[in-house]
């Protein structure tokens, strides 16, 4: 059986963890003190100290509410919001006798709103709820007595219980590692939920645990552990164990993480340590920055702005009603008799004009309330959902090979999609597919693999071959395609060269080094080899895909890695003498582990015939130094190749080895476990002082390359958005080299486009560099990038006249560094703005995080970061937008985004179609807000004029009270999920669209102003016209006049048609919905009059059967109401057809296409396109535009 195979396996020295038996110097005497005062009775969780220690439960909990905090803090969210705060001022004033309408037509408005938006945090925070349920609800195996095992609830899990945990389970809580299926305490865990890494790490119990292998042996269990306080540190734990009266050191290779699983492994036994929100993946979970659009941000100062009017009106209106009052009594005559100044209340009183004064400034601050939308905030939510469900729903954004559609994370920020400055990308996983293949090598100084890259090809292009000998090249590539198609495609491996496969190689004049560049592929990793038990083919668990490309490139060639053993390495490897296959075993004796400093990873093993030797393979920037002089045979050859390599956009490493003799290898054994052992903050600088010692005096054997190809429709979409306006930087950690040539691959460069390279890899750094002072190193190298950024500028200033000229910027993080230092970042951003695009190279995370950040302050613009990784994570919650892509290196950087999607060429359509259409839709939908609030509005305060000042409303309390919420809010919220400009083809066939999001124009203070100003006209227009038509002559055949009930009901009835046919004539693409919605509207109101005015008199007051009795059987009720609505129209309308005929936005230009029938004439679609055809932008387009610019100039000039 596999499973008893595995039992016996000992693979302790698979990561030196043989040596990783901890002391206790440095850290570990700090136990017991300040921040290391955590001690657990495992097994033994009822004990009274646990008790008394109140450590937290294993329970978890996202959600934002608790059934008891629920109300008073979804109350205290909502009316933080300004708005929201004043209607429930003016609501508790309406119980006074200020209010000029009932208390209950005030506050139900609000209970509406805010009892709707509640009810979306509600649910929203339900979920999350279902979601908790669901994890605390899981099942593990916990011991209760005498050795038995019961299944049990996550959430029950207690500080010191034993657990076990059985392969691909995830761990319920942070665990000491007591044991597991292997002999030797050994286990597989994936991390992938807490860095994002998808490669297995190997961890390890202490030896004196690692017998309790039976559910039996923990029948009379007891250990003590003492450790570190609960932290958010996921690479570090300091603590002690306690057992059998001996006390043993702890360090992170014994802590199992929560949320990590459990792979290739049987089982584990493991102690709780830290529960719940102690865990270390729970501390670390911090709430995302808080992101709110520019648009949003805006609509409060707007707010603020309507705000200031209705204070200014109610001011002004007040101080004049003050002096009428103050008049009305004057030597016994009374001016307006039908106030009785003469015997009135406070509120009309001309003995106290000044009370009366302050009395009136509060109602009409109250009446005039109508001013500020008391809907806006809640129907934009609404429809930011229902746009966010559309962009989850798009099937053109869905990636059918991994099943993953788009996802927005958030509704917050749709409409900032449309506003989109600059993008900042990572280049692995996000322009690349992070899909490795072993594509070429050079052993030997001969260079091997005839495939030809996707950069090699835009190399053609920019040669401009491709142009001329097009044919040629297709040819080309059809007959290395059909080379490749003769044997069946492998994952990870695309090399083709007859002289090394098949077991040619043996036939080259370097075979013995071919041979071992081959074994140092197949045996320097950390890769796991999965056997198939059916077909014998052999799969690999790898820490990164260059790592298995390097496996799988082994194996296909002779050299094939097929077990781990307990202190050992297997493959089936090609004898070159009989030509057969011949099993060769290495005993592994330790692993010098890759990280970002070292840029290398080493083995040293022994093979069957006793000799060690440490293979090394690793950068070229590191590899090269540390040859020796004899072993520099092939340097020169090698370099050559790397450097073409790079050219070809591949990524390079160098192989080396050494021999090590007996002696040299004891002493470095020594010192390596030494330092291993010791468990303090410079451990890490120990382990790589001791190994920088050994991995010298290497002998080169070559070097290989992989490439990373570029993912579907990279450049196309670069092209499009370049087209759109939007600039495009790239931050990656590759060499600038391979950043170079995969930016002209993508198009982001071109021939002819100027390169501004700030550098520090001059002779006079790097002797600096020799001499080891870093004062002098940081002060010439601060110089040489100052120096560097301002003849850059020179440069740029020099070419100011020329339109045509494009520059791009190149820099690596070296220089970067400096870069951003106060005094020299506002000079690096005003170079890099004005460069068509900027490449920052060998970037750090942090870095990514800083430039991001530098340019979000510096240009004030919107910008959105897209990436795929963990290290991208800093970049994306930095930016506006941050964009993940739910690639191959976890989830991390999803989790840390705002909106998913599985592919980079999915921001076109998310930006291009989605952004455009959610600014354009978010952006119309405010402006009619305050047009229909400000047209009603005005009316109110007309009519206040008109009955000098006495605080009456011209409508209805009820009339008042719904107008925001039945009236005339459903058809902008049907505006905000549905209207359309132009198509989604459109968007992207006339890409600069997108610059009105860009430049804002339909969110700009003159658009705003513009709408309001067009909201005062209305209410001019239908209040005047009103009054005037009605207010002498008889209404009706009995020749009645019209009253305060009727010339409200026909105002108000003017208003709702004005407001919906409003909406009408802006919107552009009618769907039923708006149809229903807008004439459902209109025709509510109606239905409304009919069913309120037939209630009793003492409810519907003034409205009571006004619409059967009065309005009704009236013509001049339906002749008024025609030609005012027609009159009220008549601006917006002549405007708009002036405006779109004469002076049209690009937008109307696109929709003129359209409707002209010219869509299908290219040359007069060429002709709308050409402005974003510009030189001196980016993508393929302006690469042909700038060739074109270049031949018509040779012709000229040969003229």
């Amino acid at each position: 059986m596999s499973g008893g195979r595995k039992r016996k396996l000992r693979l302790s020295k698979i990561y030196s963890f043989a040596c990783c038996k901890a002391s206790f110097e440095g850290d570990h005497s700090q136990i017991g003190g300040k921040g290391y005062s955590r001690v657990v009775f495992c097994n033994e969780p009822d004990r009274f100290e646990d008790g008394v220690r109140n450590y937290a439960d294993n329970s978890v909990r996202s959600t934002k509410y608790t059934v008891a905090t629920f109300f008073p803090k979804s109350l205290f969210e909502q009316f933080r919001r300004v708005a929201n705060f004043y209607f429930l001022v003016t609501g508790t004033l309406a119980f006074t006798k200020l209010a000029p309408y009932t208390a209950v037509s005030a506050i139900l408005p609000l209970i509406i709103v805010i009892g709707a938006t509640m009810v979306k945090e509600g649910i929203e925070d339900w979920r999350r709820k279902k979601q908790d349920i669901l994890v605390n609800n899981r099942r593990v195996k916990v011991h209760k007595i005498d050795g038995i095992f019961e299944y049990t609830a996550w959430k029950n899990l207690r500080v010191g219980d034993i657990v076990k945990v059985e392969k691909d389970e995830f761990f319920p809580a942070d665990l000491l590692l007591l044991s597991s299926s292997y002999d030797d305490a050994v286990c597989y865990v994936e991390t992938m939920n807490l860095d994002g890494e998808t490669n297995l790490k190997i961890k390890q119990g202490l030896e004196v645990t690692s017998s309790l292998q039976g559910d039996l042996n923990f029948q009379k269990f007891n250990a003590t552990v003492k450790c570190e306080d609960p932290n958010a540190n996921l690479y570090s734990f300091v603590g002690s164990m306690e057992f059998e009266e001996q006390k043993y050191a702890l360090s992170p290779q014994q802590l199992l993480l929560r949320d990590s699983k459990l792979r290739n492994t049987d089982y584990i036994f493991g102690a709780v340590i830290f529960t719940g929100h102690d865990t270390k993946v729970i501390q670390n979970s911090t709430d995302p920055p808080s992101k709110r659009s520019r648009i949003e941000k805006k609509m409060d100062r707007v707010i603020y702005f309507l705000f200031c009017i209705l204070f200014l009106m109610a001011f002004v209106g007040s101080i004049f009603f003050g002096f009428i009052t103050k008049n009305d009594l004057q030597n016994g005559s009374m001016k307006r008799w039908y106030l009785r100044p003469d015997d009135s209340t406070i509120f009309f009183d001309p003995k106290r004009s000044a009370a009366a004064v302050l009395f009136h400034c509060l109602t009409a601050l109250m009446l005039y309330g109508f001013f500020i939308p008391i809907s806006l905030y809640v129907s934009i939510e609404i429809v930011k959902v229902l746009q966010s469900i559309f962009i989850n729903q798009d099937i053109h954004m869905y990636y059918k090979e991994a099943d993953k559609p788009a996802r927005a994370r958030t509704s917050n920020l749709n409409e900032e999609l449309g506003q989109v400055d600059t993008i900042l990308s990572d280049k692995t996983g996000t322009l690349t597919c992070n899909s490795m293949e072993f594509i070429k090598c050079s052993i030997a100084g001969v260079a091997y693999g005839r495939g030809t890259t996707e950069v090699e090809k835009a190399m053609d292009r920019r040669k401009g071959s491709l142009s001329i000998h097009g044919h040629d090249i297709e040819l080309e590539e059809d007959d290395i395609r059909g080379s490749l198609d003769k044997k069946p495609l492998i994952k990870g491996f695309n090399f083709a060269d007859e002289r090394i496969i098949n077991g040619n190689w043996v036939n080259e004049p370097h075979a013995d080094v071919i041979q071992k560049f081959f074994r140092l592929l197949a045996v320097c990793h950390t890769a796991i080899p999965e056997v198939d038990e059916d077909t014998g083919n052999v799969s690999y668990e790898a820490e990164s895909p260059d790592e298995a490309a390097f496996v799988i490139a082994a194996r296909e060639l002779g050299f094939e890695f097929y077990k781990r053993g307990q202190t050992s390495l297997s493959t089936h490897e090609l004898d070159p003498v009989s030509g057969k296959k011949v099993e060769r075993k290495y005993k592994l004796l330790n692993v010098l582990e890759f990280n970002s400093s070292r840029k290398r990873m080493s083995v040293i093993v022994e093979d069957e015939e006793g000799k060690i030797f440490l293979l090394c393979k690793g950068a070229d920037s590191i590899m090269f130094e540390r040859l020796a002089k004899n072993g520099r045979q092939f340097e020169e050859k090698t370099m050559e190749h790397v450097h073409e390599y790079a050219d070809a956009g591949l990524r390079t490493l160098i192989l080396a080895y050494r021999e090590l003799d007996a002696e040299e290898y004891k002493e470095f054994d020594n010192k390596f476990s030494k330092a291993k052992n010791i468990v303090s903050a410079d451990q890490e600088i120990l382990i790589e002082e001791v190994s920088d010692k050994i991995e010298k005096n290497l002998i080169l054997l070559g070097a290989t390359a992989v490439e990373d190809k570029l993912q579907d429709g990279v450049p196309d979409c670069i092209d499009k958005l370049a087209q759109a306006g939007i600039k495009i930087w790239v931050l990656t950690g590759d060499k600038m080299e391979t950043a170079i040539n995969i930016g002209f691959a993508c198009s982001l460069l071109r021939q002819g486009m100027k390169q501004i390279i700030i550098h520090l890899d001059t002779p006079e750094i790097q002797a600096l560099e020799k001499d080891g002072d870093k004062m002098a190193i940081a002060k010439a190298s601060r110089q040489s990038v100052l120096l560097q950024i301002s003849e850059g500028a020179a440069q740029l200033t020099a070419y100011r006249g020329s339109s045509q000229q494009a520059f791009s910027l190149i820099i690596d993080g070296k220089s970067l560094v400096y870069a951003l230092e106060d005094n020299m970042k506002n000079m690096f951003l005003e170079l890099a703005i004005r460069c068509a695009s900027v490449i920052c190279c060998r970037s750090s995370p942090k870095q990514k995080a800083l430039v991001t950040r530098l340019v979000k302050s510096g240009t004030g613009k919107t910008i959105l970061a897209i990436g795929d990784g963990a290290n991208d994570v800093g970049m994306l919650q930095e930016a506006d937008i941050g964009i993940g892509i739910s690639g191959v290196e976890g989830m991390q950087a999803v989790m840390s985004s705002d909106i998913a999607i599985a592919q980079f060429r999915y921001l076109e359509r998310l930006l291009l179609v989605h952004g455009h259409w959610c600014y354009r839709r978010i952006s119309s939908m405010i402006c009619y807000f305050f047009y229909k609030n400000i047209t009603f509005g005005f009316t109110l305060f007309l009519y206040e004029v008109y009955a000098s000042f006495s605080g009456q409303p011209a409508y209805n309390d009820w009339f008042l009270s719904l107008y925001n919420v039945f009236f005339s809010s459903f058809p902008v919220i049907a505006l905000g999920v549905f209207d359309q400009d132009v198509s989604s083809r459109y968007c992207l066939k006339f890409p600069l669209l997108y610059q009105e999001g860009v430049q804002n124009v339909l969110f700009s203070w003159r658009r705003i102003l513009s709408w309001m100003l067009n909201g005062l006209i209305s209410a001019l227009i239908i209040f005047f016209f009103c009054t005037k038509s009605i207010e002498l002559q008889a209404f009706d055949v009995e020749g009645r006049t019209a009253g305060k009930d009727i010339l409200g009901a026909t105002m108000y009835t003017c208003v709702v048609w004005v407001v919906n046919l409003q909406m009408a004539l802006a919107i552009s693409y009618f769907t039923l919905i708006q149809h229903f919605f807008i004439w459902g509207s209109i025709g509510f109101w109606y239905l409304f009059l009919l069913v309120y005015g037939a209630m009793p008199p003492h409810f519907s007051t003034n409205a009571y059967k006004v619409f059967i009795e009065a309005l009704a059987p009236s013509p001049s009720y339906w002749i008024v109401t025609f030609f005012v609505v027609i009159s009220t129209l008549i601006p917006y309308f002549s405007y708009s057809a002036i405006q779109k005929r004469f002076f049209p936005m690009y937008h109307e230009i696109v929709q003129w296409i359209r409707y002209d029938g010219n869509i299908k004439d290219p040359e007069f679609c060429d002709m709308v396109r050409q402005r974003s055809l510009r030189p001196t932008t980016v993508g393929a387009t302006a690469r042909l535009a700038a060739k074109a610019h270049h031949i018509r100039n040779r012709n000229v000039n040969r003229r």
